[in-house]
């Protein structure tokens, strides 16, 4: 995936600006979604807050140039209708509302959700508590295996790319930006994609696999291995190949596969409890083909969670400080600082809530991720973030961006 793209030189600033308020005035589907607000940029479009005229509703709205060499959006909607062809409504990927070519753009409608927990992160000063982890861990490992059980692989996984939701779904987090997700599994020949060697590297240098960086074609131990990057990334505030410095991109990423092929486990987990430590030595344990114990995985976080008598309650971090600034604001402040309606605000109402979810709430989301719950929660009054990733978060450019450009994707 290249670098998303910076801002434009001063001089094509004030054109940049007027093309993008002409875009607020399209319309695609026949008039159906407007577009709105412009929520920010990804590697391969823009991406801004929309409206349903027909189901009056706020959605995000995911535009690429309809000349793209290499066009993303076409497959990633394929992906979104692979992952929701069950009868059964999925929890934790966002919906797609619609899909289409129109003009000179492709573009996407899905559901609009809340803030990533790369600005969660931020706003919570780059730490969270173990409870906060435990309770994140357990939603992205029902997430990454219900992707994998629809014979995908999701191949960019970073905290930009995980969202919560919004209003009674506001504790569950979603998993987003399936563009550069790829089939191991082959439904033609039912068998496993091939082994190889010498692939160039797709994801994001800070938090992909070992392998990866070796050139090793990627399977399901890969994303098991990035999100334990995560969550350590959670626990310890920062990975040991951060900061890295490097005349240009390729340089810097090669820097940090070398850094962190050479780091060991031991050294990685020292700051966690040692259930972070099996947690990775099970995943640097799996053959290519191999499938992850993700039942063994969750239960090392959900013993952990008993182990210290936490509650599956959804009141992370940045609930409880929301709680406690808004206890702190005098009452004319409080109603009237709204945050700003085209970017998410941690902590503020945008996708959050005051409070979390009862304990029989939070165990129906943990049995699957599939069943409807809908905690006792307040209802955002202007939710800001878009369900695709927008390029943003909190690491340097060639740690949060692929140096290689992915292939065209091959229909669904």
């Amino acid at each position: 995936m290249p670098e998303a793209p910076g801002n434009p030189p001063a001089a094509q600033a004030p054109q940049a600006a007027s093309q993008s308020r002409a875009r607020q005035n399209l319309q695609f589907g026949s008039g159906r979604f407007q577009l709105r607000a412009k929520l920010g940029s990804g590697s391969f479009g823009d991406i801004y807050r929309g409206f349903d005229a027909f189901q009056q509703r706020e959605v995000a709205i995911k535009l690429e140039p309809s000349r793209t060499r290499h066009p993303q959006l076409g497959y990633e909607s394929k992906v979104y209708r692979l992952l929701h062809s069950d009868p059964d409504p999925v929890i934790g990927i966002p919906q797609l509302f619609w899909f289409g070519i129109e003009g000179e753009y492709n573009a996407m409608a899905i559901e609009l959700c809340g803030p990533c927990l790369e600005d969660l992160f931020n706003y919570c000063l780059r730490k969270f508590s173990l409870k906060t982890v435990l309770m994140i861990a357990d939603q992205m490992l029902h997430r990454i295996e219900y992707i994998h059980a629809k014979g995908l692989i999701h191949r960019d996984i970073k905290p930009e790319n995980f969202v919560f939701g919004l209003a009674d779904r506001g504790h569950h987090l979603n998993i987003i930006d399936f563009g550069l997700s790829k089939r191991f599994f082959d439904n033609r020949t039912r068998t496993h994609i091939p082994f190889r060697e010498n692939k160039p590297l797709t994801g994001t240098a800070r938090y992909c696999s070992t392998n990866t960086h070796r050139g090793y074609e990627q399977s399901r131990r890969d994303d098991m291995e990035s999100i334990g990057f995560l969550l350590i990334y959670f626990m310890v505030g920062q990975l040991p190949w951060q900061g890295i410095q490097a005349p240009d991109a390729a340089s810097k990423t090669v820097r940090i596969g070398e850094k962190k092929i050479a780091t060991p486990l031991e050294d990685l987990c020292k700051d966690c409890p040692p259930e972070f430590l099996s947690y990775m030595k099970h995943c640097r344990s799996l053959r290519f083909s191999e499938g992850p114990d993700y039942a063994l995985l969750r239960g090392l976080f959900s013993n952990l969670m008993k182990q210290n008598d936490y509650e599956y309650d959804w009141v992370f971090d940045w609930v409880t400080k929301r709680e406690d600034e808004v206890k702190t604001i005098p009452p004319r402040a409080a109603e009237g600082g709204a945050p700003s309606e085209n970017r998410a605000q941690p902590g503020s109402q945008h996708g959050m809530s005051s409070s979390g979810a009862t304990s029989r709430e939070a165990a129906a989301d943990q049995e699957g991720g599939r069943k409807d719950d809908t905690p006792r929660q307040q209802t955002p009054r202007s939710p800001g973030r878009a369900a695709s990733n927008t390029g943003g978060g909190g690491g340097e450019a060639a740690e949060t961006a692929s140096p290689q450009q992915s292939a065209p994707k091959k229909d669904m």
